[in-house]
């Protein structure tokens, strides 16, 4: 287990290459020796363009994607070197959010079913245990208990991106992996789930993972921002440093690719405050 001082999730040098057709000798290079540390109770900002790597990184911490090389340590357990139903066990405690919702919503199944199928996949057999786990889970993102009986479409985009942060967090998992959360709401909408993120951390001790494109949301999100570039990180530092005292050119250009983004960090933050105004 490692301490308050000690990263939760350390990632070097990993690197993964793709294979393209049927030769195995014309292989793409996805990532170049990435290397980067998230501690405890943090989050981390993994910015870049589509095609960047960013989500391929993510993919490997997850065990999703075997990385050709490099250690993912994870609580002082290398997850590269974990067998199948190793790595299926310690799912337990590093979750995942998409995107779009709608992938890990099956249209099938109420809320509250979606909600508590990870707990019946990882054995949780008391199914009064697994009501109140769900319920109070759904209580926290903001969905009642009479709303849980209903079937995702019924939902606005934002509210079915809070269920699937229930599902991610009904296991109480410790490393949060964010796979651009926000990036299919409108920015309204964007800001009170952001806000809603940020006060789970507070009050669970979560750590994220941040993956997005958005320098705005990434500032007012991430401790540490590290971006990347052709598969490299080309910078890394605090929130502030990497915002405000940019040194590499890519950095730049995508600032510069975003008009206002320094006032649109600050318009998030205050879009961000008070409760939620989504309807059903």
């Amino acid at each position: 287990m490692s301490t308050a001082h000690e990263p939760l999730l350390k990632v070097e040098k990993l690197n993964k290459s793709y294979g393209r057709g049927m030769s195995t000798k014309n292989r793409v290079q996805i990532l170049h020796d990435v290397s980067f540390e998230l501690r405890r109770g943090q989050t981390l900002g993994l910015v870049g363009e589509s095609g960047s790597g960013k989500s391929t990184t993510a993919s490997c911490v997850m065990g999703l994607t075997g990385a050709d090389s490099g250690l993912i340590e994870f609580d002082g357990v290398d997850l590269t070197k974990l067998k199948k139903a190793e790595m299926r066990r310690m799912r337990r405690r590093i979750q995942m959010v998409f995107q779009d919702p709608n992938g890990s919503l099956d249209p099938r199944f109420t809320v509250a079913d979606l909600v508590e199928e990870p707990l019946i996949i990882h054995g949780a057999s008391d199914s009064a245990e697994r009501s109140r786990r769900v319920e109070e889970v759904l209580d926290r993102v903001g969905i009642t208990v009479k709303q849980a009986q209903r079937y995702p479409f019924a939902f606005s985009g934002g509210q079915r991106q809070r269920i699937a942060i229930a599902r991610a967090l009904v296991l109480k998992p410790d490393l949060v992996v964010l796979d651009e959360p926000v990036s299919a709401l409108d920015v309204s909408i964007q800001a009170q789930v952001l806000n809603l993120l940020s006060d789970l951390q507070d009050e669970l001790g979560l750590t994220y993972l941040f993956i997005v494109h958005d320098l705005a949301v990434a500032r007012l999100m991430s401790h540490d921002i590290a971006v990347m570039n052709g598969g490299r990180i080309v910078e890394a530092g605090t929130s502030t440093e990497v915002f405000e005292n940019t040194s590499h050119p890519y950095t730049r250009a995508l600032l510069d690719a975003v008009p206002g983004a320094r006032r649109r960090a600050k318009a998030l933050a205050a879009a961000g405050d008070g409760p939620s105004q989504e309807g059903l």
